[in-house]
């Protein structure tokens, strides 16, 4: 198997005014995402976030302590959400296996030793989307299926943002220190994610956008509400969004994506709304 890692470090919203779109998308984007028989992890010096994806097709793949988190190894202080978008499969936490099949998630909680990824078949392998974050408390782990998360449904038709909202690790779902996680779904006909767009001065989030259809994109804003910047973003590519910025997107099409937030607390609903004609 193989790990692969590198770190991103925190950057002033002034500085990133001045970033061309080479240097934009270096320091956010996340792109090496869902490689067949590979962990692949970025570790974010905002929150110390960790996002990544497991594919085991071939063999079983093993979560390994990466050097950055100077640990024996990689739950000895932090927490773990998995969520599978691909073919069923089984994450074995200690020896303890669950079985994840498309669109259902597992919480691993601080101090598990050894975490291990497989699929049930190697044509229609698992595709685990990992988020970590630092944890002071063990809670017990956790399987949550998709008739286990709140949903919400939000938006309108007219406005192009109708859309269901699936929350998956939130602390009225599974105990948790500070990880959140969860899914929104874009219907037919609309293209707008978080929109009326906001910023979170107390977390900061990754997106992660998939079931983006094959010819197209989806255009990622972030930014201080007045010195907005874009990254165009393709299937299985994820984005860092830092508690100064904001985090909306607009497809070509319908999609997909993944939400994670690490910070100060666990209020779903802490966040300073953007009118959209305040916009810049």
């Amino acid at each position: 198997m193989k790990t692969n890692y590198e770190v991103r470090y925190a950057a002033s919203p002034q500085d990133v005014k001045s970033y061309d779109t080479t240097r934009l998308r270096d320091e956010f984007l996340i792109d090496n995402l869902m490689s067949p028989d590979e962990v692949n992890l970025v570790y974010s010096h905002y929150d110390r976030f960790i996002s990544g994806s497991a594919v085991p097709v071939k063999e079983a793949l093993t979560l390994e302590a990466i050097d950055p988190l100077k640990a024996d190894y990689f739950l000895e202080r932090r927490e773990l959400g998995i969520i599978n978008i691909g073919g069923s499969g089984t994450v074995t936490v200690d020896g303890t296996v669950y079985e994840l099949d498309n669109r259902e998630a597992l919480y691993v909680g601080k101090g598990n030793k050894e975490v291990v990824f497989a699929s049930k078949s190697a044509n229609e392998p698992a595709l685990f989307y990992l988020n970590s974050t630092p944890a002071h408390k063990a809670y017990p782990n956790k399987k949550i299926g998709i008739n286990d998360v709140e949903v919400v449904q939000l938006g309108a038709p007219e406005t192009a943002n109708a859309r269901t909202l699936r929350k998956y690790i939130v602390n009225s779902v599974v105990d948790v220190c500070q990880l959140q996680m969860g899914m929104t779904e874009l219907k037919p006909g609309s293209v707008w994610n978080t929109m009326p767009a906001h910023v979170h001065d107390r977390r900061m989030e990754v997106y992660f956008y998939f079931d983006v259809p094959a010819e197209q994109s989806v255009c990622h804003f972030m930014g201080q509400p007045q010195e907005t910047r874009h990254i165009w973003m393709q299937n299985n590519q994820a984005v860092i969004s830092p508690a100064w910025s904001v985090h909306s997107g607009s497809g070509t099409s319908n999609y997909t994506f993944i939400w994670g937030m690490a910070g100060e607390n666990l209020d779903y609903g802490d966040m300073d709304h953007c009118k959209i004609t305040e916009l810049k």
